[in-house]
Order: C-alpha cells, then sequence, then structure tokens
C-alpha cells in the first residue's frame, strides 16, 4: 500500500458548534509520514497538534486535542472524513479554537476532500490490526473488536425518545459507502439539556441549523434525512475516534452505545493489543548504538513509535531462553519484577537519548524510581511492550512515566527521574 495525501490545497469556513466561534479551514496536502496535524494560525506560540490519541485532553460531548488557549475543538466530524477516504498525511490550518460545525455533520468535509482530489504518494501507511478479539467497556459504553481485512463498524444505541429507541446500523467503511451512508448524518441533542451544557461552556454556537434538537416528543425543526439519522451519526463519531490511533485501522467493531469516552479508551486498547504494519522507529542495530547496555541486560528489542522529548513505546519479547529464567523460580518461570522495570528504564533512555544533542557523548544514568506497581506475572512467550512519557525535563535531569503492558493488560508501571552525564 501507499501513502495517500490532497492534491491540492481547499478552503471552508463556518461557526463551531461548542465555541460558536467562527474559523476559516485550509486542508493542506503534507510530505509522506507527516501523519494529520492540526496547526493553530491564529496562535503564533502553538504547536502543531497531531491527531493522536496521546493529543486528546477532554472528551466531554466532543474530541478536544491540546490544552487552554492552545486546543482544538471538535475534530471528530473532519477526522472521520480524513479516514473515510483514507488519507495518512495531512496539515490542517484553521484560524479559531474549532474547526466549523457545518450542518451538524461530516459532509462539508467530505466534500470538499473529494474536491481537492486524493493523490498516492511514496511510503507505507501505519495500519493497525488485531489478532484476536478483545473487549472493551467504558461507562456505559461497550466495545468488541475482532480481526478483519476491511474497517467494519457496527453500532447500538439507546435513547429513551420516540424517535430514537434502540437504533443498530453496520457500515462497511469505504469512501463511497461513507459518502453515501454517514457523512450527512447530523449530531443531535436534546433540548431539556441546553441549559445545562452552555453552563458548562458547550453548545455556545447550537441551533436547528447544525444539530438535530430533539424535543420532548419530536424534534424541534426539520425533518430527520434518514429515520436511523441518530445511529448513523454515532457510527460517524466512532469512525473520526478511531482515526486517533494515528493510523489506519482493518478490523471488526461493535459498539453498544459508544460515547467519546468510550471510544477513546477504545483507541487506547487497541493501540496496546494490536500489530502495527509499518516499519519500526529503531531496531536492536540502533538500540545497540544507542544504549550502553549489552547481553544479558539489554532487555529492549525495538522501538515502534518515538516522538522527540514526549513519548516513546518500545517492545521485549520474553522467551524461556533469557538466562534470569534459570535460577528465578526455574520450575515456574517468572521474569524479575526488577528486571520488568529496568526494561522500562531503558526504553526510557532511548527516548532521552533521542532527545539530546550528541547522545553517542552521553549516558543516562537513574537517580530514582518511585510508584512501582505490579499488577500481574509476565512469563514466556509474553510479549512487553512499555509506554514511556516525559513528565518534564529540565537542563540535564528528567521526570519520566512509564507502563508496562502485556496483551493490552498492565503488568507493571513506575516513575523514574533520570540524570543526563557526559560518558
Amino acid at each position: 500500500m501507499t501513502r495517500h495525501t490532497l492534491a491540492q490545497q481547499v478552503e471552508f469556513s463556518g461557526t463551531g458548534l461548542h465555541t460558536g466561534a467562527t474559523t476559516t479551514v485550509r486542508l493542506m496536502p503534507a510530505p509522506a509520514d507527516t501523519g494529520v496535524v492540526f496547526v493553530r494560525s491564529d496562535r503564533a506560540e502553538a504547536n502543531p497538534l497531531p491527531a493522536s490519541v496521546e493529543s486528546v485532553t477532554d472528551t466531554d460531548r466532543r474530541i478536544v486535542l491540546g490544552e487552554g488557549a492552545d486546543a482544538v475543538h471538535t475534530v471528530e466530524h473532519l477526522l472521520a472524513a480524513v479516514a473515510a477516504h483514507g488519507i495518512d498525511d495531512l496539515r490542517v490550518e484553521f484560524d479559531g479554537p474549532e474547526l466549523p460545525a457545518g450542518d451538524g455533520s461530516a459532509s462539508d468535509a467530505s466534500r470538499h476532500i473529494e474536491e481537492a482530489g486524493v493523490v498516492e504518494q511514496d511510503g507505507t501507511p501505519r495500519t493497525f490490526r488485531v489478532q484476536s478479539p478483545i473487549t472493551i467497556k467504558e461507562g456505559e459504553a461497550t466495545y468488541v473488536v475482532a480481526p478483519a481485512n476491511e474497517l467494519r463498524l457496527t453500532v447500538t444505541i439507546e435513547h429513551d425518545h420516540p424517535l430514537v429507541g434502540r437504533q443498530s446500523g453496520c457500515y462497511d467503511i469505504t469512501p463511497g459507502a461513507f459518502t453515501r451512508e454517514l457523512s450527512r448524518a447530523r449530531t443531535y441533542g436534546f433540548a431539556a439539556e441546553q441549559e445545562a451544557l452552555l453552563a458548562r461552556g458547550l453548545a455556545q454556537g447550537a441551533s436547528t441549523a447544525n444539530a438535530i434538537v430533539l424535543t420532548k416528543d419530536g424534534i424541534a425543526a426539520g425533518d430527520l434525512r434518514w429515520p436511523d439519522e441518530f445511529v448513523r451519526h454515532k457510527a460517524v463519531d466512532l469512525l473520526g475516534d478511531l482515526a486517533l490511533l494515528g493510523g489506519r485501522f482493518t478490523g471488526g467493531v461493535t459498539a453498544f452505545r459508544p460515547s467519546h469516552a468510550g471510544n477513546v479508551a477504545l483507541v487506547r486498547a487497541i493501540r496496546r493489543m494490536s500489530t502495527l504494519t509499518a516499519p519500526h522507529v529503531a531496531g536492536i542495530q540502533e538500540i545497540l548504538g544507542t544504549l550502553p547496555h549489552r547481553y544479558p541486560l539489554l532487555l529492549v528489542d525495538r522501538i515502534l513509535e518515538i516522538e522527540e522529548g514526549k513519548r516513546l513505546v518500545g517492545l521485549k519479547n520474553v522467551t524461556i531462553n533469557e538466562p534470569f529464567f534459570q535460577g528465578h523460580f526455574p520450575d515456574h518461570p517468572i521474569m524479575p519484577g526488577v528486571l520488568i522495570v529496568e526494561a522500562m528504564a531503558q526504553a526510557g533512555g532511548m527516548m532521552l537519548m533521542g532527545s539530546i544533542e550528541n547522545p553517542q557523548d552521553k549516558v543516562v544514568y537513574f537517580m530514582s524510581i518511585d510508584k512501582v506497581k505490579f499488577r500481574r506475572p509476565v512469563t514466556p512467550g509474553d510479549q512487553l511492550r512499555f509506554e514511556l512519557e516525559m513528565v518534564r525535563l529540565k537542563q540535564r535531569t528528567c521526570q519520566m512515566r512509564g507502563a508496562a503492558y502485556v496483551d493490552g493488560q498492565r503488568v507493571a508501571e513506575a516513575e523514574f527521574m533520570a540524570s543526563i552525564i557526559d560518558r
């Protein structure tokens, strides 16, 4: 497969559903391996925000990326159109805090993408796949994810309202099917919730022009586009939130009463339990060239993802041939917890080395390890996935937070403080 971006720039404007701000958006082609990034052109100091679950800061009725005055509100409808059209690299520039709501659906974004055209470019798309079924629960939302060669969403919602009740739909996600079956499905809300939403700073720009407003027995204005428009829109939200994986996803997702908070929990679970068909960032040769450790104490095999100075994902394959199994419960082999923490620390060292100049002349010494917890044993055949994030980096001292997972289940966690010194 090849990566996709837009053939040309396209621009549109409108009012945000929740902030009420008027914003102009430019969708722009981006070089291979850029991913989808949001850029606040009205905020000179704002950093580009990747369309990634790590950027999510709020899930109350919409997805918010980033924090404070630099935040980006309500990105899910645009991301749904981007995902449906298979776009891997895109720069989204806009001059306000929220993307335009249009008519409350993803149709504007989808139409503008079609007008701009989608072209291939060099590079391998990041594609996530699960190897076996998984179940995720978050609040009232429940999800089951199963292996598949394409993306199919099966969604069920329930509301105690005569126009909604219980609705279900099953959708194969292709550009054409999205345009026909999902893109025009509008967001909806209940008139009885309006005052509470306004008090929370939400729905400031909401109206019957950009949302279906449900009264006690019907809708405040207009007609439904489909009798089941409500569940179709929830499928749009789910698709847009799945784009926060930071790549394509192939699989079957069955969602019961999905929510943005549940969708984000789903994305985090998929990230931890899926295989990623994309070149890894660093293999064992690069690790050997960065870390001073050697056999038998080099405990990181591969680096899958890295954001310079922010986060890192690494892997350790645990086999029965590990030398520590000879003496640590040999009749009941369990990886020593202290080595799990050491492996996390080594992954953190790789992240730290990637954020400094002349790393070949430096070495990382760990000063403290706090809040260590072990949640389940690690045994031969397991694959440890380490997720490290930088909490603070000041001069030559840093704080990091790490967690280790096996099959999506957290097995250990810790906080680290480290110092960079001359080799």
